[in-house]
């Protein structure tokens, strides 16, 4: 159910942290349930991120109430949580342009307000910029506080324990604060995951603890002394029955685990770590979709949510069955291929539902590895598997590979290994924004040698590309797109593609529009309106392949055409476009072309609906229509 109705009238009298800080008990109850009315039904029309902010609006509020944010440091890791910390800070009246364009952010970033003190969106990265912020107050000789909030799912990733390491060795007083909800946005898997587990919270130790507490001081004389060590000691009962020892080895005081639901409870652990003059580390549980029924039943589907009904969490019904997409192409012709090959085998990073692999882990469990929100180790995981035989998919969305960069390089290529890359959410993602647009995957990777690079028009393509992967030895990847398809009919069994050769679409005689991937579609609808509306003729060429370039054809339409438009929906600087101008340039040819690249301009590009960034970055039909124009004389 949604949280019962109480207006906004708390929450319309905050405008900074301290109004909140100002508040008693029975109010910030209230502000709770404010908030989270608030925040679903601003979801349950524009999308975003609900259960993660439902379960920290009170482990928000406990935060403001600790501490004084217009000194202290507050850091949220990856930020799908921060819709509270939003609220609270002087945007609740921007709140209803979440995620649009030209709105507020979906994440907490520096240049939106002071109150949002460091820019995130991928995760991991809370504990070491913490430190960072106190090393630099120690060196300036302040006195507030820095407090990171990071939850259970982003530290499984060993960029958290690179921070952990630094500062307890540092010895700098901070506070990390590990939100434990069992949950990343899928099931949280890995050693470390079961460590961090909920075992003080169960009856079973609980008593067990009592009992033996209770055991110890009954003995005489030294009874007391010996419980009173055993609380004190390293070694102690919280550090056996918790997670303590893990952080304790990092020389972190670990605190907890404390109810992430209790607003006082909270708030006296945080009064308390204030007087400590080292790194502490609160252990906080919490409910991921507290408050909301829907949310809290089905938390990964309300990780990150489109519009729904409040009163139900139902999705509106679409009318038809429409195109498959993108992501679920891939992972059927993947299950069709691991079906007659044991030899292949998934690997994703938190994300089996976001890649596609869900139905593989179904299928195929066996062959099936999530390695938790680790990149760098999936890809050298993976490159492990296939120096004995194995053929390892890994399923890592674009903008997350990149963390991945020096293990693609120096692991799996330098070694020619036989690892295959799928790269979803390629190009511009939409609300998520700058953090999480795939943009930079031709850049950061078309220069390395032994790779083979692929980019489907469509998801009947894509499906032959899959295909084509498995069957090219050494290394590949496969950049698609997010959302669905065109409707093209996909092959139960896929024709395998020539490596390195394109397909003409279209033929014509003005102009050849060179387009890769999610942008073949507008060139071929821009070629249209073009002929019609100004009786220009322009030929349009699916290139395919990223590396290695179809460069017998690229030749060859060099030789008949003199104006050439490049399309791609990723960065202009080092992308699709600048291979093939360095392709002409190094076969004599660039001096008798016009040449014209289409691309994503050397910018962040922020959030908002995809369709308006690919015309606000001009790579739409429109953008494309436009640059041909130019290119003509038509236009200036």
């Amino acid at each position: 159910m949604i949280p019962a109705e109480s207006g906004k009238e708390l929450l319309a009298r905050v405008s900074r942290p301290a109004d909140v800080a100002a508040m008693n008990p029975a109010q910030l109850a209230e502000l709770a349930g404010e908030l989270r009315r608030v925040i679903i039904e601003q979801c349950s029309t524009g999308g975003g991120h609900l259960a993660p902010s439902l379960g920290v609006v009170d482990l928000t509020l406990a935060l403001f109430k600790a501490y004084n944010l217009e000194e202290d440091r507050l850091i949220w890791d990856v930020g799908h949580q921060a819709y509270a910390h939003k609220l609270l800070t002087g945007r609740a009246d921007q709140f209803h342009t979440l995620r649009k364009l030209g709105g507020v952010s979906g994440f907490p970033k520096m240049s939106e307000s002071p109150y949002d003190h460091f820019g995130v969106g991928h995760a991991s990265t809370s504990i070491s910029a913490a430190l960072g912020m106190a090393v630099a107050r120690d060196l300036e000789g302040r006195k507030h506080e820095v407090v990171a909030v990071i939850g259970d799912g982003s530290m499984t990733s060993g960029l958290a324990y690179e921070g952990l390491n630094q500062a307890g060795g540092m010895g700098s007083k901070m506070v990390v604060v590990l939100n434990d909800n069992e949950m990343s946005i899928s099931k949280n898997v890995g050693a470390l995951s079961n460590f961090l587990s909920r075992k003080l919270s169960r009856p079973a130790p609980q008593r067990f603890k009592r009992e033996f507490e209770s055991w110890l001081s009954g003995i005489p004389r030294i009874g007391k002394d010996l419980a009173m060590f055993a609380r004190r000691s390293e070694d102690s009962l919280k550090s056996f029955f918790t997670p303590g020892m893990l952080f304790e080895a990092f020389r972190f005081t670990y605190v907890g685990p404390v109810d992430g639901h209790d607003i006082a409870a909270l708030v006296d652990v945080f009064e308390q770590t204030k007087g400590m003059d080292r790194p502490v580390l609160v252990h906080v549980l919490t409910k991921k979709g507290k408050g909301y029924d829907p949310a809290e039943t089905n938390p990964t589907y309300f990780h990150g949510v489109g519009s729904f009904e409040p009163e139900t969490g139902l999705a509106p019904k679409k009318l038809g069955g429409g195109p498959k997409s993108y992501t679920e192409v891939f992972g059927e012709s993947l299950c069709r291929l691991a079906d007659a090959d044991p030899r292949i085998v998934a690997i994703t990073a938190a994300m089996p539902e976001g890649t596609g692999t869900d139905c593989f882990r179904k299928r195929h469990p066996e062959r099936f590895v999530d390695v938790g929100i680790c990149e760098p180790h999936a890809v050298t995981f993976a490159a492990g598997l296939a120096t004995r035989g194995h053929i390892p998919a890994v399923a890592i969305y674009s903008t997350f590979l990149q963390r991945s960069y020096d293990q693609v390089v120096h692991d799996v290529c330098l070694q020619n290994l036989d690892v295959k890359f799928f790269l979803d959410r390629a190009g511009l993602v939409g609300e998520d924004g700058a953090t999480h647009h795939g943009v930079y995957d031709i850049a950061y990777l078309r220069h390395v040698p032994g790779l083979t690079f692929m980019a489907p028009k469509d998801e009947a393509e894509l499906a032959q590309m899959v295909a084509t992967a498995f069957a090219t030895p050494g290394p590949v990847a496969v950049r698609y797109p997010r959302g669905v398809g065109h409707g093209a009919e996909v092959q139960e069994k896929p024709d395998l593609l020539p490596i390195g050769q394109g397909e003409l679409l279209r033929e014509g005689e003005d102009a050849v529009i060179l387009a890769i991937g999610s942008r073949v579609y507008p060139a071929l609808e821009c070629a249209q309106e073009l002929e019609r509306e100004h009786g220009l003729s322009v030929a349009v060429f699916n290139a395919r392949f990223i590396k290695p370039l179809p460069e017998a054809q690229l030749l060859e339409l060099a030789g008949q055409y003199h104006r050439i438009l490049t399309a791609e929906e990723g960065c202009l600087s080092g992308g699709f476009g600048s291979a093939v101008l360095e392709f002409y340039a190094d076969k004599g040819v660039l001096p008798g072309l016009k040449l014209k690249r289409v691309g994503i301009p050397d910018l962040f590009i922020e959030h908002g609906a995809a369709k308006e960034l690919r015309a606000k970055a001009g790579v739409d039909k429109a953008g494309i229509k436009a640059a041909v124009l130019a290119l003509c004389g038509v236009i200036g």
